[in-house]
């Protein structure tokens, strides 16, 4: 049976539940302000799509000046690639034949395709399967501060940028980095000095790639860095607000969930489990906030249920089969675990995108 998927005019109280519902004005509004904070600054911008995963909305970013797109895997990318795109950055670390060999089939679709390198095992590869005629650009990822992938000083930065600049099939691109929350002066020196290190090699290192959405509209403290890259702003969610990113009035998107029990005065049950919600903590003590009622706490989650505590909540708490709308705390989740989207304009459905890339992790 097919999902009962609204139609453009319904009442969000009409659909079934749980549901992302993603409003237009907020949508539309996040993304004007973050291009235009980009363009003030002189910063390229290049959204992050895992979180989002429409192409609908990748066209409205880059109607709005974006670059290109950041996309974190291959099968990601070749999404977007069917769809149009022509300006990708895969910020992963590309490994294996399989891989290599759709990366190789994809850079012969996409005119400006890029990907990222912390290893010699990885440049390898990449070497290996390309060719002279059709080079890949490289990109050599630096941790400066966030403890994840990347090399660890400028030094090595340049060894494999050497490497990269030697291969014949490979095309060095620059430098990318995904750096810690407020980490904006470690990023400044890794960068500066990894490119007084190139230029001494008379290596040129075009891209400077930067990103993050918790510090977006810090980006200018980094001048070296040439673009940005930033994904959750796009929807925003209950860690971007508790960051100072943004405020609730820039949430684009709810959970739209039903109450399904009320077992006890202060609990309550709502129809978005772990199917529904992600089950990242991201630092807090439960799993989402519910819009209108302060102090509800979701506590738990199965597979199909979620319980919410009220025993602190304010106001009084909706009996079974109302409605609620859940602040996620990871919006990035959410969009992998739904097919589609209900998109809307002050509760009436205005459109319903596929999740073009959902499932697309690796």
């Amino acid at each position: 049976m097919d999902y009962p998927w609204p139609e453009a005019g319904t009442p969000l109280e009409q659909i079934a539940t749980p549901m992302p519902v993603i409003d237009e004005d907020r949508l539309a509004a996040n993304i004007a302000r973050a291009q235009a904070y980009c363009d003030q600054h002189g910063k390229a911008f290049r959204p992050h799509i895992k979180t989002h995963k429409i192409a609908a909305i990748a066209r409205q970013q880059l109607d709005a000046g974006a670059v290109g797109l950041n996309c974190q895997k291959v099968t990601e990318a070749e999404i977007f690639a069917e769809a149009g795109f022509d300006d990708i950055l895969i910020t992963y670390n590309i490994l294996g034949p399989t891989k290599l060999a759709r990366l190789k089939a994809l850079n012969s679709r996409v005119a400006k395709l890029a990907v990222v390198a912390d290893s010699e095992v990885t440049i390898a590869g990449l070497a290996s399967t390309f060719s002279a005629d059709q080079p890949l650009t490289v990109l050599i990822e630096c941790d400066t501060g966030a403890r994840r992938c990347g090399v660890q000083t400028p030094e090595a930065a340049a060894l494999l940028a050497e490497q990269v600049a030697a291969a014949p099939s490979l095309r060095f691109g620059g430098i990318m980095t995904y750096p810690a929350v407020g980490g904006a002066a470690e990023v400044e020196v890794f960068l500066a000095r990894t490119m007084a290190l190139l230029s001494g090699k008379g290596i040129n290192c075009p891209v400077r790639s930067s990103g993050g959405s918790p510090d977006l509209f810090a980006a200018h403290l980094v001048p070296s860095a040439t673009e940005h890259r930033a994904g959750t702003y796009v929807y925003n969610d209950r860690s971007m607000v508790r960051a100072g990113h943004c405020s609730a009035n820039d949430l684009a998107m709810h959970v739209l969930a039903t109450v399904v029990s009320r077992p006890a005065e202060d609990r309550a049950v709502l129809d978005c489990g772990s199917k529904a919600l992600t089950s990242d903590l991201l630092g807090f003590t439960d799993y989402g906030t519910i819009d209108g009622f302060e102090g509800a706490r979701i506590v738990s989650l199965s597979e199909e249920h979620a319980v919410v505590d009220l025993s602190k909540c304010i106001e009084p708490f909706p009996q079974v089969g109302r409605m609620v709308k859940v602040v996620p705390n990871h919006t990035c989740v959410v969009s992998n675990l739904f097919e589609r989207m209900v998109f809307h304009r002050k509760g009436i459905v205005t459109r319903v995108e596929k999740v073009d890339a959902r499932g697309t992790v690796w």
